[in-house]
C-alpha cells in the first residue's frame, strides 16, 4: 500500500475515534453533572527507507472539558447540586468514586445513596442515615444535612489539584490516584442538579464537520486508489504491446 493510503487511513481512524465521542457527549446531553470529551490529536511522524518523513494522524487522548453545567432546580429535597468546585464522594465495591451528579435518595437502611445505590460519604467518610420518622430533611449550604432529630450528617465534598487526570467510568462516577482534599467551603445547593455541559448544538456543528472531512479523505482515498488502478493498466498495455 502507498504512503498516501497509509495517511488517509490514519486520519479516518482518528475521525471514527472522534466522531465516537461526539455520539457519547450528543448521549449525555441530559446525563445531570456530565462533562463533555473531546479527541487530541497529534502529528506522528515516520521515517520512510528512502528517508524521507511521513506524517501521520495520531489521537493521543481525551480533553475533558471541565465549565460547570447549569444548574436547574427540581424541587426535590433528595437532589443536591455543588455551586463551584468539587466532588461527591461516594463508596462503591471497586472503592472510592467521585461525581458531580447529586441525584440521591434513601436504600433500605435509610443512608443517603446514588441512583446506583452507592453510599454518598459524609465528612469523615462514614455513611449517612436519615431515619424516616424525622420528617423531611433540610441540606445547609455547607452540606450539613438535618431534620427534626437535628443534625445527621454533613455531606462530604472534595476537590482534587488535577480534575482532568481522573479518569470517568459508568454512572458519572470519576476515579483517580490523587489524594481527595476535603472542601469545606464548597457551597451544596439542595432541590436542584447539576445539568451536562455539553452544548448540543455545537456537538451537532462538531458531527456534521466530521463527517465532512471523512467523506473527504474518503474522496481522496478512492481517487488516489482510481490513479493506481489507471497506472496498472497503462503498464500492463504497454507490456503487452512490447
Amino acid at each position: 500500500m502507498e504512503n498516501a493510503a497509509y495517511v488517509g487511513l490514519s486520519r479516518q481512524v482518528t475521525l471514527r475515534n472522534e466522531m465516537n465521542i461526539i455520539a457519547n457527549n450528543l448521549a449525555n446531553v441530559n446525563t445531570p453533572g456530565y462533562r463533555g470529551e473531546k479527541m487530541v490529536f497529534n502529528e506522528y511522524l515516520e521515517r520512510t527507507q528512502p528517508g524521507d518523513r511521513l506524517s501521520f494522524v495520531e489521537d493521543v487522548g481525551l480533553a475533558r472539558d471541565l465549565r460547570e453545567g447549569p444548574i436547574n432546580t427540581t424541587g426535590n429535597p433528595m437532589d443536591m447540586a455543588i455551586n463551584g468546585l468539587g466532588f461527591f464522594a461516594v463508596d462503591t465495591p471497586q472503592g472510592a468514586r467521585y461525581t458531580r451528579s447529586g441525584r440521591f435518595e434513601l436504600n433500605q437502611q435509610n443512608q443517603l445513596v446514588t441512583a446506583d445505590g452507592h453510599t454518598v460519604q459524609g465528612v469523615g467518610g462514614g455513611a449517612i442515615t436519615i431515619p424516616p420518622e424525622g420528617g423531611e430533611i433540610s441540606v445547609a449550604g455547607d452540606g450539613t444535612v438535618s431534620n427534626d432529630n437535628g443534625v445527621l450528617g454533613r455531606i462530604r465534598v472534595v476537590g482534587f489539584d488535577d480534575e482532568r487526570q481522573m479518569k470517568r467510568g459508568a454512572g458519572g462516577l470519576y476515579s483517580t490516584d490523587q489524594e481527595p482534599v476535603d472542601r469545606p467551603n464548597a457551597s451544596v445547593m439542595q432541590g436542584a442538579l447539576e445539568g451536562s455541559n455539553v452544548e448540543a448544538i455545537m456537538e451537532i456543528s462538531r458531527m456534521m464537520e466530521v463527517l465532512r472531512q471523512h467523506q473527504s479523505v474518503a474522496r481522496f482515498l478512492q481517487d488516489d486508489h482510481d490513479r493506481q488502478q489507471r497506472v496498472i493498466r497503462t503498464l500492463g498495455q504497454e507490456g503487452g504491446g512490447g
